[in-house]
């Protein structure tokens, strides 16, 4: 058994994490700050953990050093997974200020965390925006081209995570997601707002001609990846990707079949922070974590849409701006 700090725990990955640690028997003490981006999906989400065995929480936001010093109780923890973040490209355009607060200074307070009382594991949750217009697929040690604050404050945070590591001997895993999605999933992405969309008969927006592709990574995949990563890998970088790119039309389709709707599209032009492509390799992945995905992008979209059917009351009035 082990006893996880889990930031962001309200968070749409960081519940399947908290959910599969706490299946395999490990305790987790979650920390969220409930702040009012995508609010009300995170309390049904937190709601869902409350109550379970092995799980505590604070409500705390980790960009206050004090507040997170005083939340986090002084007893023996094995592990910090930083899911803490504030997300989102476009936004991050509008207000760089509030992404450098969150996922720089949040991070370095969690790494002094550690330091501090002599936890030995930090896994950081990055993300594939920091690869720009590199050339895909996309390794871990090519070099970065962050297009918007959002991909610049993770580079921020990778860096610190790293200095934590050479000054004081900590573990550390940076995880870089690829596009995850899947039931209770962030309602400003594009797979819940063309779900909801399609669904409801709204228009969706399209950014470009429905070619820009990406490398879907069901959330389950993902949670099992950054459980995975908690085993001591000194420094690494990992890519956690779907292995298999689709274009955005593709995924119109598969949402109009799952959903049994057809689409009402409005296009835009392409937004300069949106790379055209992303595809991960997944080598790394495989060889320290043991890990590729097993869901598909047609079994994942049908278990969205299942999901989103199934709280469709509540969920189709969930503001996706």
């Amino acid at each position: 058994m082990a006893r996880i700090v889990l930031a962001g725990a309200a968070g749409f990955i960081a519940l399947r994490t908290a959910q599969q640690l706490l299946a395999r028997g490990d305790e987790v003490f979650g920390l969220d700050d409930l702040n009012d981006f995508n609010r009300e999906i995170k309390l049904r989400r937190l709601a869902g953990l409350r109550g379970a065995a092995g799980f505590r929480f604070a409500e705390v936001d980790v960009a206050e050093r004090a507040a997170l010093r005083a939340a986090v109780p002084g007893e023996s923890f094995d592990a910090v997974i930083n899911l803490a973040a504030q997300a989102g490209v476009r936004a991050s355009v509008a207000d760089p200020w509030r992404f450098l607060r969150a996922n720089v200074a949040g991070n370095l307070n969690l790494l002094e965390l550690c330091s501090e009382r002599g936890i030995g594991k930090f896994v950081l949750a990055s993300t594939s925006s920091l690869y720009g217009r590199g050339e895909a697929p996309f390794r871990e040690e090519q070099a970065i081209h962050p297009l918007s604050p959002y991909a610049a404050s993770k580079g921020a945070a990778e860096h610190f995570a790293h200095t934590w590591h050479a000054l004081h001997g900590l573990d550390v895993t940076v995880l870089r997601y690829f596009t995850v999605y899947g039931p209770s999933g962030r309602p400003d992405m594009a797979v819940f707002r063309f779900v909801q969309g399609i669904r409801e008969g709204r228009p969706i927006m399209v950014f470009g001609d429905g070619s820009m592709s990406r490398d879907f990574t069901y959330v389950d995949d993902v949670a099992r990846g950054t459980v995975s990563a908690l085993r001591p890998l000194g420094y690494a970088v990992v890519n956690l990707g779907g292995d298999s790119p689709h274009k955005l039309r593709e995924l119109i389709a598969l949402v109009e079949r799952h959903t049994g709707r057809r689409a009402e599209i409005e296009t835009r032009p392409p937004h300069p922070a949106d790379p055209q492509r992303t595809a991960a390799c997944i080598d790394r992945a495989r060889s320290l974590l043991d890990w590729s995905p097993e869901v598909g992008l047609e079994e994942g979209i049908r278990r969205t849409a299942e999901w989103y059917e199934a709280n469709r009351s509540w969920a189709k009035d969930l503001p996706t701006g």
